[in-house]
């Protein structure tokens, strides 16, 4: 297999992979472009994910000091008045009060780097740090299936691992570091996960051997076995696996998989993009 030479790893990427190694051979090895839509209706689809990035801007101009009253006057659509209103109202509690918004860290991992964009990042150096995502979910996931997600692998790691410039020069402490997920919908009930050196050493572990299994590859890019996941992606029709699209008012409602599909996987990655 042959990535392409200035190829990163994220936690997006890295998801695809766990999710289903085609789907990572398609969109990353073959760069394939496949027009298929991911969820219907196609339009409430767009909308949701244009408000996603919307809220993400907002809540960044915020905290770089915009004032409340200038950006309250750009919000029109409801969903996203009502998320910006949340925040405003009940946002994450007992931040340390130096902020980082959309601050990029990146290491190296095998032959490549590992990447990601964090929407905030609050610390009290020499303290602790506090790494905030914003989710635009309509449901709540459940804490144990969040656990297991590789973002939450990948960002306490990466900030041990490569966040010495926001703590003064000295590498955090793993035990230092906590992640929040918080929800636009869900303000007063936010996924909060400690770390620590045993959690970290692990990740280090995982991570390294997961990305030297995918250099190792060649052309064995399994399917997932869980083909209701490829109801939610676009190269299903390629892949053999359904031509219509799954419904969106369902997406979530998959218990075992929460939003584990590709069109929220696409929307947990709005704070890995420039805007």
């Amino acid at each position: 297999m042959t990535l392409p030479t200035d190829f990163q790893f994220s936690q997006g990427s890295l998801q695809d992979y766990v999710d289903c190694p085609r789907r990572f051979q398609l969109r990353y090895v073959l760069q394939l472009a496949w027009p298929a839509l991911e969820a219907e209706p196609a339009l409430e689809n767009e909308l949701h994910m244009r408000q996603g990035a919307a809220f993400h801007r907002l809540v960044h101009r915020h905290i770089l000091g915009i004032s409340t009253q200038d950006l309250s006057r750009t919000v029109q659509e409801a969903d996203l008045r009502r998320w910006w209103h949340n925040y405003l109202e009940h946002g994450p509690e007992d931040l340390p009060e130096t902020r980082y918004p959309e601050t990029v860290l990146s290491a190296p991992i095998g032959g490549h780097r590992l990447v990601a964009r964090y929407d905030l990042i609050a610390v009290e150096a020499g303290e602790r740090a506090v790494i905030v995502d914003w989710k635009t979910s309509r449901k709540r996931p459940r804490p144990s299936w969040l656990l297991e997600r590789l973002q939450t692998r990948v960002y306490p790691y990466l900030l041990v691992r490569a966040g010495a410039q926001l703590n003064g020069g000295q590498p955090f402490e793993p035990g230092q570091v906590e992640m929040v997920y918080w929800f636009t919908d869900y303000p007063d009930d936010p996924v909060r996960f400690t770390y620590d050196t045993a959690q970290y050493k692990a990740d280090e572990v995982y991570l390294t051997a997961l990305v030297a299994e995918i250099e190792g590859l060649s052309d064995d890019f399994s399917l997932t076995a869980q083909e209701r996941r490829c109801r939610y992606c676009r190269y299903r029709s390629l892949c053999q696996r359904g031509v219509r699209a799954g419904a969106l008012d369902e997406i979530e409602d998959e218990t075992e998989l929460g939003d584990d599909l590709d069109i929220s996987l696409d929307l947990e990655q709005i704070a890995e993009i420039e805007y």
